[in-house]
């Protein structure tokens, strides 16, 4: 009965795995420079070349989507529908009057291993307005969890902002700095609960330790980690590439994975949980690296950014130790094939995204 449900679990896996592990490497996020001059609004957002042919409704195969010079050329022959697309789901108010724009250049740029459609869209103004709003609605259909990083330069003043699928709308001179922090903190939460290897990787840890006083040292000491290479790659002082980042996160829970299978007996050491906060705080950094923050605001998205992904780690460890523990200490029996069983899977799914990540 044991080898029966072991080896439903692994074939479910098998199954489930390759779409779960698309599902984050493809992880949907936007960005946008919005600079208001005295004759123009100019808009320089960047998409995912594939989704941005997927909204629009023109198609890229396979091939085509990992060639940069294949890939601008289709995006350039369908510019046309992509700019009515861009003008009906990017609406623009300056000084309560609607603009229209016109995308200019096109082009191809790779961020964290993906390849973006770069857009140049041009609003024409008679003069700069005194406000200015944004109403952004691109992809949220097909994807709710879809963000865009914004940074807008208006009256020589700059402002960070976050599109979300409950907040399309920016109206420059009404965000707070409540606003912000809060928009960075949700950003956080999100990272972490659409982050299925962080997610993994801490319920990994959290299989052997049956103490609060072990989870808390496991903890602490991950959330040390990754908090230090967080501000470090987010201030630029260190930066890795992302493939090498992804691929290592995923080492990271093959490896933890692994040891839970072959010495459950064994009790994972917080210089472990140390190490690979290392690698994950990098993977955390990406988002906030490509939006290449202002000073003056930095500090501010980077502390609540990260008490959100703290917040999300937190609640995961909630929920998920009291039920391993009382596995552990109720129903021995159950849990002498629950662990291991959970561990074979967790190594699939690593497995999975790395060879993914890595080739």
């Amino acid at each position: 009965m044991r080898c029966t449900w072991l080896f439903v679990l692994i074939l479910l896996m098998l199954v489930v795995a390759p779409s779960l592990a698309s599902a984050h490497t493809n992880n949907s996020e936007g960005f946008s420079l919005i600079e208001v001059k005295n004759t123009s609004i100019d808009y320089q957002l960047q998409l995912d070349a594939v989704e941005l042919s997927h909204a629009v409704g023109f198609q890229v195969d396979e091939q085509a989507s990992a060639v940069p010079e294949k890939l601008k050329s289709i995006i350039s022959e369908n510019k046309v529908p992509i700019e009515e697309y861009l003008n009906t789901h990017i609406l623009m108010y300056a000084d309560s009057m609607p603009v229209n724009g016109t995308v200019t250049t096109i082009g191809i740029t790779k961020i964290n291993e993906k390849l973006f459609a770069n857009l140049s869209i041009s609003y024409a103004i008679k003069k700069a307005p005194e406000n200015l709003i944004v109403k952004y609605n691109i992809i949220f259909e097909s994807d709710p969890s879809h963000a865009n990083m914004a940074k807008v330069i208006m009256n020589g003043k700059q402002q960070e902002f976050i599109f979300t699928y409950e907040v399309r709308e920016l109206n420059i001179g009404e965000m707070s700095a409540f606003t912000k922090i809060k928009q960075f903190f949700v950003l956080g939460l999100k990272h972490i609960f659409t982050g299925y290897d962080h997610i993994l990787f801490v319920i990994s840890l959290l299989i052997g330790a049956m103490t609060v006083r072990h989870i808390l040292s496991l903890v602490t000491a991950f959330t040390i980690a990754h908090s230090l290479t967080l501000a470090l790659a987010t201030l630029d002082i260190v930066q890795l590439p992302g493939k090498l980042v992804e691929s290592a996160i995923a080492l990271s829970i093959v490896y933890v994975a692994l040891k839970n299978i072959f010495t459950p007996e064994s009790k994972h050491a917080p210089w472990i949980a140390f190490a690979f906060g290392l690698i994950h705080g990098f993977g955390f950094a990406g988002i906030l690296s490509e939006l290449h923050l202002g000073k003056s605001h930095l500090a501010a998205a980077l502390v609540s950014f990260n008490l959100g992904i703290e917040a999300g780690q937190l609640l995961i460890v909630t929920l998920v130790f009291p039920i391993l523990l009382y596995l552990s200490k109720n129903l021995v029996r159950i849990n002498k094939w629950v662990t291991p069983s959970i561990s074979t899977a967790v190594l699939l799914f690593g497995f999975v995204w790395f060879i993914e990540r890595a080739f």
